[in-house]
């Protein structure tokens, strides 16, 4: 297989963007475009400046270090042909546990205009119900205390912020990458609430020198293991100890509101707009709550890969259905989007053999991902009063998952839950299914207070227990909605 090296000296690239958070997903996107566009001899002071803060980070610091930064980029088409990029946008990369001061420093160096960031939808630090930064997590207050000495995300940009206000290096853009709902508003929050509580002439000169433009970000990307490994370098004929591989889609829309500058991402196929509203209620609505939806059901009834859940008409079935009867009446179509199109996409991309996506990925932390992208539109069914079935057998599905930790085939799994709460902990025991709807990822709505959704969900948990997640899903199927041939 051919590999796209980069037509660039590396060595002539200069840091302009400062990442926290060099996970697989932002070296599958955001690292893609700017590749693309660091071609262009006028874009090279684009280069990216990777910040890892995490003591899990290590491995992945010393693979890419071993190999100059740079690393290969399998995009797995959905017709069978995949193309591989070898990607040099990486130019520098700091481990904030290993030299916490040059992570400060970097920050505070008038050549940074953009810090971008993908710390995950919990990563941000606020409460759920009231959406206020926790300013009582340990972390935090050991922050608050010691600024040149920080710990998380908060203290190190605070720091760093602190240091280039004085040394007059200018305003920058702090730029969120994560699947949330208005994302540079969440960042915003938590960061200058933070700040405010931290340092309140800093807080002011934040309000002047810094923005958060909001943006959707959309790129399925799938963990890699050890035999992803082998036979992603089997492919590419390169010896790669950190290779990513995703899906040929990609999509990124972001409010063009750079106090500080800009790449010309627009040149690698990024669309700037006044407001990315439409486009994040499309994206996280339909893609990611059908990722949520699809997940538990999937996982329940053994189904380990995506693409080999979605071989399953049930599962089609009942994904397409959400799409339709559920979330398009709630979600207007973004400008010069055709939404049935985007729909039918979506299912080619959840089925796409070449990605074989990780069902436990989309299972991994659902407590911060339902507030995000089920609980807004069920609590507008619940407004509206629309049929209620699909979120409430969801619901019921969650539940287990998290309460028996054993599937329809009897094999018994780990949960991977970082944020669930103690109070969490207790409802999720319960042998009251009805408790479990207090859960925190669900207090933003008080579902309790529906008739309609407790007897549903009420009902599923139970056949789920008796029955299997299989029958019931079937059952689902028999009467929903509408009866699509796929």
């Amino acid at each position: 297989m051919n590999t796209i090296s980069y037509q660039y000296n590396a060595q002539k690239i200069t840091t302009g963007i400062l990442h926290i958070g060099v996970g697989n997903f932002h070296r599958a996107h955001q690292q893609f475009y700017t590749n693309l566009i660091l071609e262009s001899e006028d874009q090279q002071q684009w280069g990216i400046c990777g910040v890892c803060l995490l003591p899990s980070d290590e491995k992945i610091v010393q693979n890419l270090r071993a190999q100059n930064l740079d690393y290969s980029l399998t995009v797995c088409g959905r017709n069978g042909t995949d193309e591989v990029y070898k990607i040099g946008s990486l130019r520098e990369l700091i481990w904030g546990i290993e030299d916490p001061q040059a992570v400060i420093d970097k920050i505070a160096n008038p050549s940074i205009k953009i810090i971008s960031l993908t710390i995950t939808e919990g990563g941000y630090n606020l409460d759920k119900e009231t959406g206020e930064f926790l300013l009582n997590d340990e972390k935090i207050k050991h922050d608050l205390k010691n600024r040149t000495a920080p710990s998380t995300v908060f203290g190190f940009v605070a720091e760093g912020l602190r240091q280039r206000k004085m040394k007059n290096s200018g305003g920058v853009t702090i730029l969120s990458c994560d699947n949330l709902q208005h994302n540079g508003n969440t960042a915003k929050r938590a960061f200058t609430e933070f700040i405010e509580a931290q340092d309140k002439a800093l807080a002011e000169w934040v309000k002047i020198h810094v923005t958060f433009p909001n943006s959707m970000v959309d790129r399925i990307t799938p963990a890699v293991s050890a035999e992803d490994i082998q036979r992603l370098n089997q492919k590419s004929g390169m010896i790669d100890l950190a290779p990513v591989y995703c899906e040929d889609f990609a999509q990124w829309v972001i409010e063009d509101h750079f106090i500080a500058g800009r790449p010309s991402w627009e040149r690698a196929g990024v669309e700037f707009t006044d407001d990315v509203t439409a486009f994040e209620n499309m994206k996280l609505s339909l893609l990611n709550a059908s990722h949520t939806l699809l997940s538990y059901p999937s996982f329940l009834m053994g189904y380990r890969k995506v693409d080999e859940a979605m071989e399953d008409q049930d599962i089609v079935k009942f994904v397409r259905n959400f799409m339709d009867t559920d979330i398009t009446p709630l979600v207007p179509a973004p400008e010069n989007t055709d939404l049935e199109e985007y729909k039918k996409t979506l299912i080619e991309r959840f089925a796409n053999h070449s990605v074989s996506d990780q069902v436990s990925r989309l299972c991994f932390d659902g407590i911060s991902k339902f507030p995000v992208y089920i609980i807004p539109n069920l609590a507008k069914m619940i407004e509206r009063n629309m049929d209620l079935t699909l979120p409430a057998f969801l619901l019921a599905s969650y539940r287990h998952y998290l309460k028996y930790k054993t599937d329809d085939h009897g094999h018994s799994y780990e949960i991977g839950e970082p944020w669930l709460t103690a109070d969490d902990e207790h409802l999720i025991m319960s042998q009251d299914p009805f408790d479990f709807l207090g859960l925190s990822a669900f207090k933003a709505t008080d579902l309790k207070t529906s008739d309609k959704f407790v007897e549903l969900y009420i009902q599923f948990a139970g056949d789920i227990k008796n029955q299997g997640i299989g029958p019931v899903l079937k059952s689902i199927i028999k009467i929903a909605h509408h009866d699509y041939t796929f």
